[in-house]
């Protein structure tokens, strides 16, 4: 009886361990490069996020990722604050004299 509760205690590790690898390989990336120029020549022509990430099967998250490096690289800001001139603006009635 013990010799068979071991092998059962066994048996139980290894299926966890085993359906945890399983688990983890399904959310894992799968190692496929995202073509971002071609992403964003996609989304310039006018689809949508989803349909572009259905088209070249791909996540729709790697669409937005491909975006947001698109913007970054052409200097594009995401905040408010940074996308203001950093030069001082004259004040009204300094404009007047």
């Amino acid at each position: 009886m013990k010799k068979l509760a071991t092998l059962g205690a066994c048996l139980a590790v290894v299926s966890a361990i085993a359906l945890g690898v399983a688990v983890t390989n399904g959310y894992a990336a799968s190692g496929v490069k995202v073509d971002c120029t071609q992403v964003m020549t996609e989304l310039n022509g006018g689809k949508k996020p989803k349909e572009v990430a259905s088209d070249m099967k791909i996540s729709v998250s790697s669409v937005y990722r491909c975006r947001h490096r698109a913007h970054h690289m052409a200097g594009g800001s995401s905040t408010h604050a940074s996308s203001t001139s950093a030069a001082p603006m004259a004040t009204p009635a300094a404009a007047s004299h």
